[in-house]
């Protein structure tokens, strides 16, 4: 160990004149890419939009996974240029639950350049939906929290496993015939939400921007090494192997360019058979996670980060809501595939060590975050993770009347046309 740390510290002594200039423009590229993020990000133009939907709605989150899929329309990947000297992002929304005194309200925060695909697609699905701009709730949060009078908790959700292993989504929930007999997955939050006092509140936040291919290819790798079919390989082995694949890559670009694709449907096939031959040496258990992780890769996916904030005056501040909205998100958890749980790194509470100072600084960033919806772009996968279209419509969906949430907003006449006698002119 200590002949490694002096061939290394001897190394860098060397060729410092080498390696300083290397490290230095490193940390430049990644202070300017913070710069002109900063800079595009606060000339952006936002909106809250509520959506109000009528209370004998029929329809199961299928229709909000649709909407999801139509969201999908703001994917685009900047350019260099746009990259790297505007700042500019992938498009990204926040969906947000709200408890506010008791009363329930389903918001969706976006870009103004994007209000009409947000509005023609949930008015798609449900036409007599009511949608109208609103106000940021955000604004009540007291200037100094926490503080004597009052107190917060917030956390970020995170997955526990991998991405491309699924939670437990609502056809789980709708698997039963008959519409009296389902389960909303969303029905013990609304409850949480309906119950809290005038002086609670309760905040979930959902943000998602649309995700590129390479969680997928994650996902088939992680089946591959379910089956066994994956061997355990050495550095070497590793570099020959990214050799091989640039130049694999580069003599298909070339073929593709004058001849055209290639079809190797033999290849497919064989790929396919293999596949299930090795399939068949699984447990039934094993073969049912392979499956679902098979058939949650093939949907349309988002990235994602879960937040929740719970605050009140503090002398009615109680860690029991807090607890209770946990458990809600807990009731997509399966213990061979996936499920939520609160990020340790962000959630105010501290077991030892400055515990007080500790927790009010935790405190006070969640907040913040919270009410400028922070999405870190960059390193985004430490903190965010994927889900596809179906989880996310799982989570986040308008509920229908089998939901009896009292204080839930539903419009409770349906729009009307005109009288068939009305005179045009």
């Amino acid at each position: 160990m200590v002949s490694a740390f002096k061939t290394a510290l001897n190394i860098i002594l060397e060729y410092w004149w080498i390696i300083a200039p290397v490290a230095l423009f490193f940390i430049f590229k990644e202070l300017w890419l913070d710069y002109v993020r900063t800079k595009y990000i606060d000339s952006l133009k936002w909106t809250i939009l509520e959506i109000k939907i009528p209370k004998e709605v029929q329809k199961t989150p299928k229709a909000m996974e649709q909407i999801f899929a139509g969201f999908l329309g703001i994917d685009k990947t900047p350019n260099f240029v746009e990259k790297w000297f505007k700042g500019q992002l992938n498009g990204w929304f926040s969906l947000e639950i709200i408890g506010k005194g008791g009363k329930i309200h389903f918001l969706i925060r976006t870009l103004e350049k994007f209000r009409n695909l947000v509005e023609a697609q949930i008015y798609a699905q449900y036409p007599d939906a009511e949608i109208a701009e609103v106000e940021d709730y955000t604004a009540d949060l007291p200037s100094k929290i926490p503080s004597k009078d009052y107190d917060a908790w917030g956390t970020e959700i995170i997955l526990a496993k991998e991405d491309a292993y699924p939670i437990r989504t609502y056809p789980y929930f709708f698997e039963e015939a008959k519409e009296e007999e389902r389960v909303d997955p969303l029905a013990s939050l609304f409850e949480i939400l309906s119950n809290i006092t005038p002086d609670e509140h309760i905040w979930v936040q959902v943000l998602i921007s649309p995700a590129d291919e390479k969680w997928k290819e994650k996902g088939e790798k992680l089946v591959e090494k379910l089956i066994g079919r994956k061997v355990s390989r050495t550095k070497q082995g590793i570099i020959l192997e990214e050799v091989h694949g640039w130049l694999d890559a580069v003599r298909e670009t070339l073929h593709d360019l004058f001849f055209g694709p290639a079809k190797d449907e033999k290849g497919r096939i064989q790929e396919n058979k293999l596949l299930e031959s090795l399939m068949l040496y699984l447990s039934p258990g094993q073969r049912e996670v392979v499956s679902a992780i098979e058939k949650n890769i093939a949907k349309l996916g988002f990235n994602t980060l879960i937040r929740f904030v719970y605050w009140s005056r503090a002398d009615v501040f109680t860690k029991t809501n807090s607890s209770a909205v946990i458990g809600a998100f807990k009731q997509f958890n399966t213990l061979n595939l996936n499920g939520f749980k609160p990020n340790n790194k962000t959630k105010t509470y501290i077991d030892y060590f400055f515990k007080k100072r500790r927790e009010f600084y935790r405190k006070v960033k969640i907040l913040n975050n919270y009410k400028k919806r922070y999405f870190p772009h960059r390193r985004f996968f430490s903190r965010g993770f994927v889900l596809n279209i179906e989880e996310l419509a799982s989570i986040y969906h308008v509920p229908g009347k089998i939901v009896e949430a009292p204080t839930m907003p539903r419009i409770e006449a349906k729009k009307g046309g005109p009288p068939p006698g009305l005179p045009t002119e």
